[in-house]
């Protein structure tokens, strides 16, 4: 029961995250901060990775377009 709810939290978020705003790339980084966390450290690696992820998210994403161009 709870996988299928997670699997749909993680796809919602990160549908969201690809839009590109401040609030989406918080939402993508968390995202993908606490799919890394959990992969690693199990949940209480996805909590400290969801955390470090919305937190650090924005300054990330402008740092790779500010690279790319």
């Amino acid at each position: 029961m709870r996988l299928p709810l997670l699997a749909a939290i993680l796809t919602t978020t990160l549908m969201l995250g690809a839009c590109g705003n401040t609030v989406e790339q918080r939402i993508g980084g968390a995202a993908v901060g606490a799919g890394t966390g959990a992969v690693v450290a199990g949940p209480v690696g996805a909590v400290v990775g969801g955390a470090a992820g919305a937190v650090s998210g924005p300054s990330v994403v402008r740092a790779t377009r500010r690279a790319t161009r």
